[in-house]
């Protein structure tokens, strides 16, 4: 077998290591930038180093930003009263597409999973209790995803949240828009009934 170039070896096996890219991609995505316009090229790797130095952690709600606070924290339109406690940067860019809410975000950087080794403390949750302290808050509106490990982080921050007397709520979650009852799982069925609501 040929013994590939340094520099793309090298390439492979930086964009091996991203989610979602196995070895083939990582060889298409190379053998591909070889080909187009050098300025193409380094187009591309100067965005990643603009990522990597212009952008950073909003000081309130530590979603990422290219400027502190935020847009979202900055917005006085923004209901200010209600935050809602999301895992990813990318739930917030999820619940933004809606259009529907209009309060502000907390972004936790992850959720609490023993198998991984990361605990409460490796989350953005004691700045979470210090800025629902520091203000007149609402509601807390708890959006983790609704696996095993967003289900322990969300009844954690529920149980330091709960003394504080604020209203804490859960996303709703049910049987999706086309979705057969058939094919639903038994939890998803039984949170389905349990949220259900007068029509």
């Amino acid at each position: 077998m040929a013994k590939l170039a340094a520099p793309i070896a090298r390439l492979i096996d930086e964009f091996s290591r991203l989610p979602g890219i196995g070895p083939k991609t990582a060889s298409r995505l190379t053998f591909y930038l070889l080909k187009v316009p050098k300025e193409q090229a380094l187009a591309l790797a100067e965005a990643i180093k603009e990522l990597r130095e212009k952008t950073t952690y909003c000081e309130i709600c530590f979603n990422i930003t290219d400027e502190s606070p935020c847009p979202i924290c900055r917005d006085p339109e923004r209901d200010q009263s209600t935050i809602c406690v999301v895992e990813d940067p990318l739930d917030v860019l999820a619940l933004e597409r809606t259009g529907e809410y209009k309060g502000v975000y907390h972004v936790l950087h992850g959720a609490i999973s023993p198998v991984e080794g990361i605990g409460p403390e490796d989350l953005r949750i004691q700045e979470l209790l210090r800025r629902v302290k520091g203000k007149l808050i609402r509601e807390v509106i708890l959006a983790t995803n609704p696996n095993l490990e967003g289900e322990a982080t969300a009844m954690y921050i529920y149980q330091l949240l709960k003394p504080l007397g604020i209203k804490v709520t859960r996303l709703a979650r049910g049987l999706p828009m086309g979705g057969d009852l058939e094919y639903a799982d038994a939890i998803t069925l039984a949170r389905a009934l349990e949220g259900r609501r007068e029509m």
